[in-house]
């Protein structure tokens, strides 16, 4: 067993503490990973204080994974030591299922294993990113593109796989016009790739604060959401509108900026169940939609077209000790626009 550094919180709104854990040995197919940076994804938070009240501890987060292959098994033949790597938020799955075969992981009905907080198939607990190594099979490990640094490529592996995944999807491109809802963590990295993609991109927020962040990551248009006009203005022109934001928001208000055949995709999890009318899907013959994250073929294809592009995640670098802090920043909207975690910072004094 391999012995490392980590932080770990012990309860619901318990502060992180200094830990070890251990992770295993190489098997054949592994490679170890000694990791550089972490991301902090609203997910962490969630499971750091159990606010889907499945959380067990003590608990270490993180599926926002960079750094380099320091070891790898004998039958490895993906990479080598020294290849910049990173792990999302799948380590394993059952890789039999129709959704495995067709290299859709994320939707595996076999028996999925979460980097954390899941059961790994020796039955033990996994733990996350917020620690100096992690040991992962090959086939669950990505190679990160040398043009983009570590911490930019760390939160790549959730939000831009997270944003990715749906723009390829519902086919954004030259000639289609799209709309993300939420400039933070998530959104940031979609008007890039949306940008990228070739497609029309706007940005609705609640913030004018953000504008020149917007539209310096490619933003076609940066609207206030709550400025009168708004909707009027925009009603019935996105192809794809994707929201990306925690709370709930008014469906039919979003619906009715769709065209005809228009898609709202709905990425995050809000606290009450989503309301709608039924009058909103039926003008327009419009969609309401969602989508878990992405596939390993997916997620390695989306590194590489934001190593072609320069796309990379703003980040704040953050230490260890200070991970409660940036989860409190974090939840009050105070950052811009994902923290990371500085691993080298991780070894207890």
């Amino acid at each position: 067993m391999i012995a490392v550094h980590a932080r770990c919180t012990c309860g619901p709104r318990e502060p992180f503490q200094a830990t070890t854990i251990t992770r295993r040995d190489l098997g054949p197919h592994d490679v170890l990973i000694d990791i550089a940076y972490a991301g902090i994804c609203h997910s962490d938070v969630e499971h750091a204080w159990s606010l889907r009240g499945k959380s067990v501890y003590p608990l270490v987060p993180g599926h926002e994974i960079a750094g380099i292959v320091s070891a790898v098994g004998s039958h490895v033949t993906t990479f080598a030591v020294g290849d910049p790597a990173g792990v999302g938020n799948m380590v394993d799955s059952c890789r039999e299922c129709a959704s495995c075969r067709a290299g859709l992981e994320q939707y595996c009905t076999g028996g999925r294993v979460l980097t954390y907080n899941s059961i790994g198939r020796d039955g033990e607990r996994t733990q996350g990113g917020y620690s100096e190594k992690i040991v992962v099979d090959e086939a669950f490990a990505v190679r990160i593109p040398e043009s983009i640094p570590l911490q930019n490529a760390a939160s790549l592996f959730c939000a831009g796989i997270t944003m990715y995944s749906p723009l390829r999807h519902w086919n954004a491109g030259p000639g289609k016009r799209v709309a993300i809802v939420g400039f933070g963590g998530l959104g940031h990295v979609g008007v890039q790739i949306s940008k990228a993609l070739g497609a029309h991109t706007t940005v609705l927020d609640l913030s004018p604060a953000k504008r020149e962040d917007g539209l310096r990551l490619g933003a076609d248009e940066y609207r206030v959401s709550t400025d009168t006009g708004t909707f009027a203005d925009l009603a019935g022109s996105f192809d794809l509108i994707i929201s990306t934001v925690p709370a709930n928001v008014d469906l039919d208000a979003h619906l009715g900026l769709l065209a005809r055949d228009g898609t709202l995709v709905v990425l995050s999890i809000p606290k009450d169940p989503l309301g709608l009318s039924a009058v909103s899907l039926l003008n327009n013959r419009r969609s309401i939609g969602g989508t878990r994250s992405g596939g390993l073929a997916e997620t390695r294809e989306m590194i590489e077209f934001c190593g072609e592009h320069g796309i990379g995640a703003q980040v704040e670098v953050v230490h260890a000790d200070r991970i409660d802090e940036a989860y409190e920043r974090l939840m009050a909207g105070d950052v811009r626009f994902r923290f990371v975690i500085d691993i080298s910072t991780m070894a207890k004094d």
